[in-house]
């Protein structure tokens, strides 16, 4: 992977504190040095005329690089009191200090270097110009290689707890079971990770993507992004990092490129982005690689529950067309049990396995006789006791297995006949007895029943199959579920025309 950069940092001047009560010493340091260079970076001067004033300025800007410090100024000691201020107080330790005086007799050189942190000890009469440059050089080299051995200890710092952020970021993200809640956690750890407020995550569509359609499926955004989600020069970018395999960020918009072992790349873009250090992309790509196992199984999970959702869907489709019932009641009904279990608050895990599970409500009628289930008429008393016997088959059939969805579907086959006032068969359940699977498919199964043809009756109104729905209420339905599809008829009715008969 290469990381690529359209842009590079203007080199900053090196700043120079010159403190001196003499406006002369200024302004002639100033214009002896004004032409010097160390690593093609300049000077810049602060300038402060009393101790006092260099303790301000000190405690304000923690980027200069070498104090020019006179020692004679408001007192006879001001400027090795800023020397001592500055190491033990400020407990500033890079920044160099040349102390200049005029009065040498002050302050012997002796006795301050041996009782001052300082770097160099000048007489102001000395300080010709040669000597000048060549002691701003001295300073100045001395100063970037410790800032370069500090940079190093911060930058192993950061590391570490960048790699603490990723190893916690990680041990989020491994949590999440589906592929969106997969994708919010880690564009969530992502942003935390580096501090970012806008993002988005963006996996490959499979290559039998129809020709014509977008190539890219929005997996997750966290932030407000102008204009098109996806601009024709986004994408342009996009289809270049995919072509490439390349990393890259240009002007605000930071482009990252993703491989993993399901051949579904991924995309990740982070917009706002003024820059991203060299040590922030070896963390993300740490991070990155760290959770790709992650991303890879949870496309296979989802792969292998789409693969029994729609199994169990087609099952269902053949039990229903024995029935001569329309294929779709059966999609119908799962889609109702999602809307009441997502109104009533149940989890969007919980919820998906009731949905999954649903079409197999009626699996035991598989064994029921074509004379029982095909009569156009009423059941007499024999018909009916073999009718009654499907929740049971439909329990034999599918007890025993630990997958979640083919346990939920067993219980919802097993009870869905169940009434809520206890009326009801095989058991004679009642109430809260009865798993809330079986109550909501109960009320879905009824509304279907009533709202389409079946070879026993023709489709009620819909106002008839409300004032049924309440009426039973209570006693064949829980009322709870009932007033909630009553609340939400509208999108039952959506889900009606979405699959017709």
């Amino acid at each position: 992977m290469s990381f690529l950069s359209t842009s590079s940092p203007k080199l900053a001047p090196w700043k120079v504190l010159l403190v001196d009560d003499e406006p002369d010493i200024h302004d002639i340091t100033k214009l002896t040095l004004s032409r010097f260079r160390l690593d093609g970076r300049a000077l810049s001067f602060v300038h402060a005329y009393s101790g006092a004033e260099a303790k301000q300025v000190l405690a304000r800007e923690s980027d200069i690089a070498l104090v020019f410090l006179d020692v004679v100024m408001e007192s006879e000691d001001a400027g090795l009191e800023v020397a001592r201020w500055m190491r033990q107080d400020l407990d500033n330790q890079f920044t160099r200090i040349v102390l200049r005086t005029g009065q040498p007799g002050q302050a012997p050189e002796e006795r301050v270097i041996v009782n001052y942190d300082i770097n160099d000890y000048k007489e102001k009469t000395e300080l010709d110009r040669t000597k000048l440059f060549t002691t701003t050089f001295a300073a100045l080299r001395a100063y970037r290689d410790i800032m370069k051995v500090e940079e190093a200890r911060q930058q192993q710092m950061h590391y570490r707890e960048g790699l603490e952020r990723v190893i916690a970021a990680s041990a989020h993200i491994f949590q999440q079971r589906n592929l969106q809640d997969f994708a919010n956690g880690l564009l969530q750890q992502v942003v935390a990770l580096l501090r970012l407020e806008q993002s988005m995550l963006l996996r490959l569509r499979a290559a039998t993507a129809i020709s014509g359609e977008n190539n890219y499926e929005i997996l997750a955004q966290i932030g407000d992004i102008d204009g098109p989600l996806l601009s024709p020069e986004l994408l342009t970018r996009l289809d270049n990092s995919k072509v490439n395999k390349i990393t890259h960020l240009e002007g605000d918009t930071y482009i990252g490129y993703f491989p993993n072992n399901s051949g579904k790349h991924s995309l990740l873009i982070l917009k706002g982005v003024e820059e991203i250090c060299e040590l922030d992309i070896k963390l993300l790509e740490v991070f990155c690689s760290g959770v790709a196992i992650a991303f890879d199984n949870i496309l296979l999970t989802q792969e292998i529950t789409d693969t029994q959702a729609e199994l169990i869907l087609r099952l269902g489709d053949v039990v229903e067309s024995r029935s001569n019932e329309a294929g779709n009641h059966v999609r119908r009904m799962a889609e109702v049990c999602h809307l009441l279990a997502s109104a009533s608050g149940m989890s969007e895990e919980e919820t998906a396995v009731l949905q999954h599970a649903a079409p197999m409500h009626d699996i035991g009628k598989i064994a029921t006789p074509d004379a029982v289930l095909l009569k156009p008429g009423k059941l007499n008393a024999e018909e009916w006791e073999i009718m009654k016997q499907h929740p049971t088959v439909g329990l034999s059939i599918l007890n025993g297995s630990q997958r979640p969805i083919l346990k939920a579907a067993a219980v919802i086959a097993h009870q869905h006949h169940e009434k809520y006032d206890g009326s009801g068969y095989p058991q004679g359940l009642k109430g809260d007895a009865i798993h809330l699977y079986a109550r909501i498919v109960a009320v879905a199964d009824v509304f279907d029943a009533l709202m389409h043809k079946r070879c026993y009756k023709e489709a009620w109104p819909l106002e008839q199959v409300v004032e049924h729905l309440r009426s039973v209420a209570g006693q064949h339905l829980d009322p709870y579920y009932v007033d909630l599809l009553v609340q939400n008829i509208d999108k039952a009715l959506a889900i009606n025309q979405r699959f017709p008969d």
